[in-house]
């Protein structure tokens, strides 16, 4: 039985890929202590989703261990020695950084090494595989030209017909602590694939979303936009009108991604992932969308000041994975996505009347 330890395991893409790789005969162990609720309040909390992961998985065990303990995370890979590691743990938000810096780099930047250097001195051929993000760019983006429409943002240069590829440079630009810690982050899973010949990958997530996401203001755009009209309660825009647009991605489809990487590993690899165009929406077109399904209009206010760093218009340009790994697609088109997490909330809203 192939052995697969998953940190973040409670949250959106790790719970997503203990459920993937449980099914297919996988013994996962996942790794988490709930710090989003220590993060970010009651509402982060995700001890439902690992209560959930416990009662429908069959081989599945999960580990209360904080990834900046290196001493345990190095005791954990020798106890399991996994054939692949999948690293979804993160402090996600922005705005927390700056407030918080020693805890974003220690979690993001620290966390990653130790988990890095156990892998290395304990399991070299394990395939490792890193969620990244798209904010390593900084505000580069930002920088291309844009054309204003109605209810988005779009480039205007053709040379984005397909969305950002791994090309764009992480450098000359404004990242927010947060980007610069997941950026330190990328660079050394890089450095473990190249310098030491470790199967790593980073997968550079653009808007990460699905049924399973705890969402909050400050992380989890498309989660928290739609629980906010289900509750009815205010939704706050910041900046660029509301038409900053994003590619979202169900996390079934990431993990797909992960799973065919295990398949098809290389050395220091780089993917941008996300929805590609087709899956791209505005926040006023999110608003729209979510009105329609909930018969609910969106209540909302809006701010006239950008978050720092954040993107006017991002979406990924898909070919470069699509090449690497043989038979991935998106799968979960925006409608879908819509539906399934309307329909969560509104199942787990009414579970706590």
């Amino acid at each position: 039985m192939k052995k697969l330890l998953v940190t973040g395991s409670n949250g959106l893409i790790g719970s997503e890929v203990v459920s993937h790789f449980d099914a297919l005969g996988w013994r996962v162990v996942g790794v988490d202590n709930n710090m989003r609720r220590e993060f970010f309040g009651v509402r982060g909390d995700t001890r439902w989703n690992q209560q959930r992961l416990e009662a429908t998985c069959r081989h599945f065990q999960h580990y209360e261990l904080d990834i900046r303990d290196r001493a345990n995370v190095l005791k954990l890979v020798t106890q399991i020695k996994p054939d692949m590691i999948v690293h979804a743990a993160a402090q996600p938000s922005h705005d927390l950084a700056a407030t918080r810096p020693f805890d974003d780099f220690d979690v993001n930047a620290s966390g990653t090494l130790n988990l890095l250097e156990a892998a290395r001195q304990v399991v070299p051929d394990v395939v490792f595989v890193h969620m990244s993000t798209n904010k390593v760019y900084g505000d580069r983006p930002n920088q291309i030209k844009l054309v204003e429409r109605p209810t988005r943002w779009d480039y205007a240069d053709p040379a984005y017909a397909n969305g950002i590829d791994e090309t764009m440079s992480v450098d000359q630009s404004l990242h927010s602590l947060f980007g610069v810690s997941k950026t330190s982050a990328d660079l050394m899973v890089q450095e473990y694939g190249r310098y030491f010949g470790m199967h790593t990958c980073c997968l550079r997530g653009g808007c990460l979303t699905g049924p399973n996401h705890s969402g909050v203001e400050m992380h989890g755009f498309l989660s928290h936009l739609i629980r906010t009209n289900i509750e009815e309660r205010e939704y706050t825009i910041y900046g660029y009108k509301g038409k900053q647009v994003r590619d979202n991605i169900h996390s079934y489809d990431v993990v797909r991604s992960i799973e065919l990487f295990f398949e098809y590993p290389q050395a220091g690899a780089v993917f941008n992932l996300g929805g590609g165009y087709d899956n791209t929406v505005s926040i006023l077109e999110a608003f729209d969308r979510v009105a329609q399904l909930t018969g609910k209009p969106m209540r909302y206010r809006y701010v006239d000041q950008a978050r720092v760093g954040d993107h006017i218009c991002y979406y990924s340009d898909l070919t470069h994975l699509k090449r690497s790994l043989p038979g991935w697609t998106i799968t979960k088109d925006l409608d879908t996505i819509f539906d399934e997490i309307v329909i969560s909330w509104q199942q787990r809203l009414l579970e706590r009347v």
